[in-house]
């Protein structure tokens, strides 16, 4: 929409990120997620019944039609004159917790089901999709079948880190084995579970049937360091090829990394 030509009729459904008013004008700048900009919506106040334009706040939801017309502020080439504007969902300005200001990202981690919307959660979303697509096309061009590992499992990939349990026992008091160990053959899989450090061992077997094959998937590792370099969760890519010399393995790493600076 943004590079759509002048006098075009558009409707434009989306969330409000800021509204302000001047001398009978109002300036709405709307976000419908297709991008990371704003449109701006010029609304001719006197056009429009008060209490409508009451309910265009900081995170409303709207369905504004209007037409394209060259704009004058400055880092957009078009604006929308609006014609018709309905307001589908209200956001009480008392309330809503986004509003047009810098938030710190320990406030943004208490309104996790609003913090896509900011500019700066929306672009870490839209830069983790590209990243993904491009790890999928890198290895798919290549000829490798996308293996989807268990999330669940008993294995501890040949030791890769402290794992999650995963249980349905009552965690006070769990039922115990005669020698008083907690038994887990009365949990859900009969046996000890955890969430998995690595999709390494089913990654070796999936290689043994199909040739080349490659992981890429969340993993999980309960350690309990709060540093930059550890996580309690995180995606990894683990590719398995059958028949591969050292050298092969070192060239493949080498291609993956001049395709990931371009």
């Amino acid at each position: 929409m943004q590079n759509g030509q002048p006098g075009t009729e558009v409707l434009v459904k989306g969330w409000v990120r800021t509204k302000r008013e001047s001398k009978g004008v109002a300036f709405v700048a709307v976000n419908d997620g297709s991008i990371i900009t704003n449109i701006q919506v010029v609304v001719d106040v006197p056009n429009f019944s008060e209490d409508l334009i009451r309910l265009i706040t900081t995170g409303a939801c709207v369905s504004i039609k209007g037409t394209l017309n060259a704009s004058m502020g400055k880092g957009q080439s078009v604006e929308i004159q609006a014609s018709q504007i309905e307001v589908l969902g209200e956001a009480d300005p008392e309330k809503y917790p986004l509003q047009p200001k810098e938030h710190s990202l320990e406030f943004l981690r208490e309104i996790a089901h609003l913090r896509m919307r900011t500019n700066t959660f929306s672009a870490i979303m839209r830069l983790r999709h590209a990243m993904a697509f491009a790890v999928h096309k890198f290895f798919n061009d290549r000829g490798f079948v996308y293996l989807h590992t268990p999330i669940i499992t008993g294995s501890d990939a040949e030791g890769a880190g402290e794992m999650f349990r995963v249980t349905t026992l009552d965690p006070v008091k769990p039922p115990l084995t005669e020698d008083g160990k907690v038994d887990y053959k009365q949990d859900f899989f009969g046996k000890e579970s955890n969430l998995t450090v690595s999709g390494q061992l089913e990654g070796e077997l999936g290689a043994t049937a199909l040739g080349e094959i490659y992981t890429f998937g969340p993993t999980f590792r309960a350690e309990n360091s709060n540093t930059t370099r550890h996580l309690a969760e995180f995606w990894m890519i683990e590719p398995e090829v059958a028949f591969n010399e050292l050298t092969d393995n070192m060239d493949l790493a080498e291609d993956f990394l001049r395709y990931l600076v371009g």
